[in-house]
C-alpha cells in the first residue's frame, strides 16, 4: 500500500509536469515562429552580406587583371604596383581567416553555395596578386619574356 502511494505521487507529479509544459507550449508556438523567422532573416542578411563581398572582390579582380596588361610604366608606377600588391596579399589573409571561421557552416551545409563562391573570389584575387608580382617583378628580369612581350607589342 505504501508503495502503491508512493507510485501515484510520482504519477501525479509527472502528470503535473507534464500538464505544465504542455499548456506553455500551446501558449508558445507564436514565439517559436517569431524565433524561427528571425533565425531566417538573419540567415538572409548573411547570404546577402556574404554575396556583396564576394560581388566586391570579383570586382577587385577584374580591376587587378587590368592592370597586369599595362606597359611603359615609369618608377613611380611599379611603387604603387608593389603598394597594391602587398595590400592585395593583407586583404587575401584577412578574407581567409573568414573563410575558415565560416567552416562550421560550410559543414552543416549552411550558405554553403555563397561560401563557395566567396571562396573562389579569394583564390582568383590570391591569383591575380601573383600575376602582378609575375609580370612587373620578377617575369621581366628574364630575357624571353622581354623577348615575346617586345614581340606581342608590334601585334
Amino acid at each position: 500500500m505504501m508503495e502503491c502511494l508512493a507510485h501515484k505521487s510520482e504519477i501525479a507529479d509527472t502528470f503535473s509536469s507534464v500538464r505544465s509544459f504542455s499548456y506553455l507550449e500551446k501558449k508558445s508556438p507564436i514565439m517559436d515562429h517569431e524565433k524561427m523567422n528571425a533565425f531566417l532573416d538573419s540567415l538572409i542578411d548573411f547570404k546577402h552580406s556574404l554575396k556583396e563581398k564576394t560581388k566586391t572582390i570579383i570586382s577587385f579582380n577584374e580591376r587587378i587583371e587590368k592592370i597586369t596588361w599595362y606597359n611603359d610604366l615609369d618608377e613611380e608606377c611599379y611603387m604603387l604596383i608593389n603598394d597594391l600588391i602587398s595590400a592585395i596579399k593583407d586583404l587575401h589573409s584577412s578574407l581567409i581567416r573568414q573563410y575558415i571561421s565560416m567552416n562550421h557552416l560550410r559543414q552543416k551545409g549552411i550558405v554553403k553555395e555563397e561560401i563557395r563562391y566567396f571562396k573562389d573570389s579569394i583564390d582568383n584575387l590570391k591569383e591575380n596578386y601573383q600575376d602582378l608580382e609575375s609580370v612587373f617583378f620578377f617575369l621581366p628580369k628574364m630575357p624571353d619574356f622581354k623577348e615575346t612581350t617586345k614581340q606581342l607589342s608590334l601585334v
